[in-house]
C-alpha cells in the first residue's frame, strides 16, 4: 500500500521522539500491506478500528499514539489524515464519534 504522506509521521516524530520506532514500524507494515478489503487490514493492523467520515484509526503506540488515514483499498493508497496524543485523541474522538 503506499502511504500518503511519510512527511506527517516525521513531523509528529519531531514533536514525540517517543514515537519515532513504533511509527516507522508501522509505516514499514503499511508499506508492505496488500489490502483488498478491511479485513485484510485487520489481520495486518489488530489495532485498526472505523471511525466516521470514511477513516480509519490505528493505535500505533499501545494507546499513546493514534493515526487517523482515509483508505482506498481499490487503489491501495493510504493518505495520513492526522496523528495524534493519547490525550489529543480523547477531545478529537469526542467530537467527530457517532455514539
Amino acid at each position: 500500500m503506499r502511504v500518503i504522506s511519510k512527511k506527517a509521521l516525521l513531523d509528529f516524530i519531531k514533536r514525540h521522539p517517543g514515537a519515532r520506532s513504533a511509527l516507522l514500524t508501522w509505516y514499514s507494515l503499511a508499506q508492505a500491506c496488500l489490502a483488498y478489503g478491511y479485513n485484510d487490514l485487520k489481520q495486518m493492523f489488530a489495532g485498526e478500528d472505523y471511525v466516521p467520515l470514511q477513516s480509519r484509526v490505528f493505535d500505533v503506540r499501545g494507546t499513546r499514539s493514534w493515526l487517523v488515514a482515509a483508505i482506498h483499498c481499490n487503489r491501495q493508497s493510504l493518505f495520513v489524515r492526522r496523528l495524534l496524543t493519547h490525550a489529543e485523541y480523547d477531545p478529537w474522538t469526542r467530537k467527530n464519534l457517532i455514539s
